[in-house]
């Protein structure tokens, strides 16, 4: 397939900016756009990376002492990528609420797919949509709101899905104790 331009050059559509494409596909149909980091940023001190990194190196000692490798390897892996993911910086992501849904960066999250939506919104701590969804695996997924009008997402989600207030899961309390 080819795209001509206004001086007859014909250019391959593989030569466009996919990025560039989304974010003009998100902003032209969608009733809400906005952008925000794919996840929360907990700043974490000196401290905290001291505890954690002793707390690690207590488990490492542990599997050294009962004299298991494999367990003292797994550990130390999990250490470095844990480590690699905390610094590195979250990627801004396109959200937006379509006639069809919400679109999350490249996915279309269809609203015949989402039983409920709740939002929890404590600014300073957590501002994240819980949508419900008819799945198995993974029935609840948190989509950030960053600086985004939580009045009006509600407002148009309300016209196409029911409310019904989440609790935070384990995971959610644990990741917010530790900071992640």
């Amino acid at each position: 397939m080819h795209i001509e331009k206004q001086d007859d050059q014909e250019y391959d559509e593989y030569e466009f900016d996919e990025e560039v494409l989304i974010k003009e596909a998100h902003l032209k149909h969608a009733k809400y756009h906005w952008q925000t980091h794919e996840h929360e940023i907990f700043e974490k001190d000196k401290k905290w990376y001291a505890y954690a990194g002793l707390f690690l190196a207590a488990i490492i000692a542990y599997a050294v002492v009962i004299n298991s490798p494999v367990m003292a390897i797994t550990f130390v892996l999990i250490g470095a990528v844990g480590y690699m993911t905390l610094t590195k910086e979250p990627r801004i992501v396109n959200f937006s609420i379509v006639n069809e849904g919400i679109v999350a960066n490249r996915k279309l999250y269809d609203f015949d797919n989402i039983e409920s939506f709740w939002i929890f919104y404590e600014p300073g701590q957590i501002k994240v949509i819980s949508l419900h969804i008819k799945s198995k695996f993974l029935p609840y997924l948190h989509i950030p709101i960053g600086d985004a009008d939580p009045n009006i997402i509600r407002k148009l989600l309300l016209e196409n899905i029911d409310e019904d207030k989440h609790e935070h899961s384990i995971v959610d309390i644990f990741e917010r104790i530790i900071g992640v």
